[in-house]
């Protein structure tokens, strides 16, 4: 569903539109920066993707699990009567 909604995201985004994000990326980071930015959402990107394969692993390994048989107690409910002298 996210590769869906990203083609059709980056299909409404025409050429001018493309060249004008473009422009304002270079100015507010410069050209120095740029590769290191997109270095770090690189491995944003990754670690996403890594955890998003962790949990469909562990939900798929949870689904294929027998449940186990839990046993429980009823509560005790004990009662303690203090007295008090009476003045």
């Amino acid at each position: 569903m996210w590769k869906f909604m990203m083609q059709n995201a980056i299909a409404m985004v025409g050429g001018q539109d493309l060249i004008i994000i473009l422009v304002i990326v270079l100015v507010l980071f410069g050209g120095k920066k740029i590769p290191e930015l997109l270095r770090g959402v690189g491995k944003g990107v990754g670690e996403l993707q890594k955890g998003l394969d962790e949990g469909k692993r562990q939900l798929t390994q949870s689904l294929h699990e027998e449940p186990v048989a839990t046993t429980t107690t009823a509560p005790t409910t004990e009662t303690t009567t203090t007295t008090t002298p009476r003045a």
